[in-house]
């Protein structure tokens, strides 16, 4: 894994923890105490203004990264999944790749699947397709 990748991923570890939280609270607080020294000036509210857009900026790649690679991660397992099912259909890996039209023929086709099954069943509405929810 690249520098890039490793910093990315433990930053947002770290930034997902209470403390974090807790430090960024602390920093408001402390600038809210500090406003009267510094008379609620100009400059006061300008050094809380850039900090947050600062920190705003960076946190909206970091959050992207982590979706991106949480995204990825989730795919591999679905592929996976469909893989090993033995009668599931291995055109459905990596539909990720597809462009729309290609996914919207797809959904239009399992729409039409899911429509002959509920008429098979009589057209009950509200139940389930593959019949009642049994208690565990």
């Amino acid at each position: 894994m690249d520098w890039h990748s490793n910093l990315a991923k433990h930053a947002a570890r770290w930034t997902g923890r209470a403390s974090c939280f807790g430090l960024a609270a602390g920093v408001v607080l402390v600038w809210l105490v500090s406003g009267p020294l510094f008379g609620f000036s100009d400059t006061w509210q300008l050094v809380i203004n850039t900090g947050t857009t600062i920190v705003t900026f960076l946190m909206v790649f970091l959050i992207q990264n982590t979706q991106n690679r949480d995204t990825e991660a989730i795919q591999i397992k679905l592929d996976e999944l469909i893989r090993a099912t033995k009668r599931a259909q291995n055109t459905l890996l990596d539909l990720e790749e597809l462009d729309q039209e290609d996914l919207d023929k797809l959904r239009r086709e399992y729409e039409e699947l899911a429509r002959a099954a509920r008429e098979r069943r009589g057209g009950e509405a509200g139940k389930r397709p593959d019949g009642p929810r049994r208690a565990q």
